[in-house]
């Protein structure tokens, strides 16, 4: 089965293929394109296609897009064209056969000269209502171009980079399962919790954050009595003195001293907040956010003994 943001991706093709090669009529566009916002929620262009196909009426909302689409002839006096696009299109045809129709008479009699003059104002008339519709017409189009393009842009973006971390969460899984397997295993139920959102759950979740670096600790750098010398510091390397364990995994896998100490201080702040936020207020989003950087950090750590 298609996926919505796919079908997504499609649909907005196929309406800038619509406007950029000319193939389909402007209200079978605005079909597609009201269609377009709907899949992707946005009820103001929404409605303001519904304008274009039904015709303006007097809103807040309508009065903008008046302005947008310039179909004021006089704002002041709200004079203008409230009619929907197809009505100005069906003017911009009777306007062209209009203009098509009228010739200034090949003689110079002076009797002619008043016609000549009506009929050389007339054109003129004419010529600049033609302008103004076309060039209402055009804006619309314009208009729907940006919206679409923009949906197409933003979808192709968000596609990319859920691929991307999709690819990178099933290399971090991997690594997890191979060298800490339970680890992983408590992802789920860190999950289960965040997702009750009241603060016993958010707790709990946050206790089981920290006991995963606590195990992942254990597995990738298990307690010893001796120490390791890191920037002219002997750290211990016992079972209490976790992030020192990690940073010591971290220290003989790592070249890169700006590296480094990005990752000790992001797992600093990460232990020194899954520990507190048992006791302190945490609310659900900053739980999650706080799994989450948990989870992307463990990985990166992994990624470095395989670079």
């Amino acid at each position: 089965m298609e996926s919505k943001n796919k079908h997504i991706l499609k649909l907005a093709t196929e309406i800038m293929d619509d406007i950029e090669l000319t193939k389909n009529e402007a209200q079978s566009i605005l079909l597609k394109t009201t269609r377009l916002a709907r899949y992707v929620d946005d009820s103001k262009v929404r409605d303001w296609l519904k304008f274009e196909m039904q015709g303006y009426p007097d809103s807040e909302l309508s009065r903008i897009y008046m302005t947008k689409t310039g179909r004021w002839t006089n704002k002041k006096e709200s004079k203008g064209y409230w009619f929907p696009l197809s009505q100005i299109e069906a003017k911009i045809q009777i306007e062209t056969l209009k203009l098509n129709q009228l010739r200034i008479p090949d003689t110079s009699a002076e009797m002619a000269l008043p016609i000549i003059k009506d009929i050389r104002l007339s054109i003129n008339e004419t010529a600049i209502r033609i302008a103004k519709l076309g060039g209402i017409k055009s804006r619309v189009i314009s208009l729907v171009h940006e919206f679409v393009t923009n949906v197409y842009y933003e979808r192709t973006f968000d596609q990319l980079a859920e691929s991307i971390f999709d690819n990178y969460k099933n290399d971090i899984d991997l690594l997890l399962a191979e060298n800490s397997g339970d680890v992983i295993e408590q992802i789920p139920s860190v999950f289960a919790r965040l997702s009750e959102n009241d603060k016993e759950s958010i707790s709990q979740a946050l206790t089981t954050c920290r006991r995963i670096i606590d195990n992942f600790a254990n597995k990738v750098f298990p307690p010893t009595i001796e120490t390791i010398n890191i920037g002219g510091n002997d750290l211990s390397l016992n079972e209490n003195n976790v992030l020192n364990r990690i940073n010591a995994y971290v220290h003989q896998h790592c070249e890169s001293k700006n590296r480094k100490k990005k990752i000790r201080q992001n797992l600093s702040n990460l232990y020194s907040r899954v520990s507190a936020g048992v006791h302190d207020d945490v609310d659900s989003k900053e739980a999650k956010n706080l799994f989450l950087n948990v989870y992307l950090l463990l990985g990166e750590i992994l990624t470095l003994k395989n670079n």
